[in-house]
């Protein structure tokens, strides 16, 4: 009897400490602290062959209590298993119930934390589930439907904390690819604007900078990278489900013997089987090797961030978007919100149609795309590209090129290229190819009053070749831009502003309602 009761005053005791140490948040500290009432109710229990209830409680709610902590820690894996010990022991214990639904929910677990926080609404914490429950609900649907509305927080400036997305993946499978390696196709026809994923990062860097990234300087840029490194080895480290995606990733070599992966892989509800190495296991030169091949920035000329202010530098590693090639003639663009990822399409997928970004500017000539190719290591074999090859080894178009770079009059340059087109028969989407690599002229002449005057009635309205640019090169806010200063320029019709409407959807993706999409135009694009 005095054993027991001294037991029982010692366990207060470290309850006491881990108690102080979890309120004041020294998470590694209570963690070490609630591991020593484990190990104590366990070996207690292990020699107690009529274990007391008491006894039992204490383990239960030092696993929960460490898990918690975990899961400060995102050492969700392990916090998930001192959950699941800890539910052997109890399972209608209603606070690691709630402690296991919330790490679910942090890891897009939505169906499962769903369980929990149900289970736990019936086992006595209903105040504390319900709100999670509500959340959890909307989250899944979401998820399964992608159904995304950010129209309130857009309408609103931006203003307030991004909004809770969810993750999802739509109509979309990972084949081999005859641009490179694996990439990612629709399964089904997608409409222009329609979402095809959204997916949360595995670990971001940001940087404060005034102007762009131009104005990081080299070291401020390499220290970013170092922390980003060290961020995703620290999430690798701690997740034996991560370490097995990422490092099945490219890292720019042998893309043909690729392993071709299933989709299903990426969805937040599998679970792949503990290897026992997640932590010794991760490859620093391999991973490195990785993250310089798929890791994406936030100022990518196929992407927009939504926020207040563009004060903002970010680089980070989303997974499956990591698997969409580039071309030249871009499909999809991506939408930074917070954390998370939006990509959807820019134009009309059919199925099975590769998704495709444009990892360089698509409104530049074949050379400056070349150029751009070398720093990518990559070499584009897009229809554009065959075509413009052997267009731009043609005389007349290196003359115009040319005239352009040497300052002649952009009216003239438009002017002469539209006249050249028809001698050489250029139609359809060929025609759009040659506009948007002389973009620039385009653009410089519709925005000039003087060239307008003399060229005006000679070339093309502004409305019908950014129709033929948009038909190739998808959504561009550039393009979206010069329909918004035409508009407010010299108004329109109906007709008129359902253009510029659907550009922006192409643009923005469906993310938003008409009223807030105005709002959206004004913020990103009309100042």
């Amino acid at each position: 009897m005095a054993a027991a009761e001294e037991l029982e005053e010692h366990l207060q005791e470290l309850r006491s400490k881990a108690t102080e140490l979890f309120l004041r948040e020294e998470w590694n500290a209570s963690i070490e602290a609630y591991s020593l009432i484990i190990t104590l109710c366990t070996q207690t229990l292990s020699h107690n062959s009529h274990p007391t209830q008491n006894l039992r409680r204490s383990l239960c709610i030092a696993l929960c209590n460490r898990a918690e902590a975990k899961s400060k820690l995102k050492n969700f894996h392990c916090a998930l298993q001192d959950c699941d010990h800890a539910l052997e022991l109890d399972a209608t214990h209603s606070k690691t119930l709630l402690c296991k639904g919330k790490i679910l929910l942090c890891l897009n677990r939505y169906s499962s934390a769903l369980e929990c926080f149900r289970s736990a609404a019936i086992d006595g914490n209903a105040e504390n589930a319900s709100g999670y429950l509500e959340r959890c609900k909307s989250l899944e649907l979401l998820s399964k439907t992608g159904c995304l509305d950010l129209s309130d927080w857009v309408s609103n400036g931006f203003k307030g904390k991004v909004p809770e997305l969810a993750e999802h993946i739509g109509a979309v499978e990972i084949r081999k690819s005859e641009i490179s390696g694996r990439g990612l196709f629709a399964t089904k026809n997608i409409d222009a604007g329609a979402l095809i994923l959204v997916t949360k990062a595995i670990a971001m860097e940001r940087s404060i900078i005034m102007g762009g990234v131009q104005d990081l300087c080299e070291d401020a840029q390499l220290a970013m990278w170092k922390n980003f490194i060290d961020k995703v080895f620290e999430v690798v480290g701690k997740c034996y489900k991560t370490k097995g995606l990422i490092t099945r990733l490219s890292c720019g070599e042998n893309e043909d013997e690729l392993e071709v992966l299933d989709v299903g892989l990426f969805r937040p509800e599998s679970v792949e089987k503990d290897d026992g190495d997640a932590v010794v296991g991760v490859d620093m030169v391999k991973l490195v090797g990785i993250l310089d091949v798929n890791s994406l920035t936030e100022d990518a000329v196929s992407a927009n961030v939504l926020t207040r202010g563009n004060d903002c530098y970010g680089v980070g590693l989303w997974l499956l978007p990591s698997f969409v090639n580039h071309s030249c003639v871009p499909n999809a663009r991506r939408l930074h919100v917070g954390d998370y990822l939006v990509v959807h399409a820019s134009k009309d997928l059919k199925a099975g149609e590769e998704v495709t970004f444009a990892y360089f500017d698509p409104l530049c000539g074949l050379s400056k795309r070349k150029e751009m190719s070398v720093n990518w290591g990559i070499h584009c074999k897009c229809k554009r590209c065959r075509f413009e090859g052997e267009v731009f080894s043609k005389q007349e178009i290196r003359e115009i090129e040319i005239g352009l770079e040497r300052g002649m009059d952009v009216g003239g340059v438009v002017f002469k290229l539209e006249e050249q087109m028809k001698r050489m028969k250029v139609r359809g989407k060929e025609k759009g190819y040659l506009r948007a690599s002389f973009w620039e002229a385009y653009s410089e002449a519709y925005r000039s009053e003087r060239a307008m005057k003399r060229w005006g009635r000679r070339i093309p309205t502004m409305e019908a070749v950014v129709d033929s640019i948009s038909d190739v090169v998808g959504g561009d806010h550039r393009l979206l831009k010069m329909m918004v200063e035409e508009l407010k320029k010299n108004g329109g019709g109906v007709v008129e502003r359902e253009k510029v409407f659907k550009m922006a959807r192409d643009v923005f993706g469906k993310v938003v309602k008409k009223q807030a999409m105005k709002t959206l135009l004004e913020l990103c694009i009309g100042d």
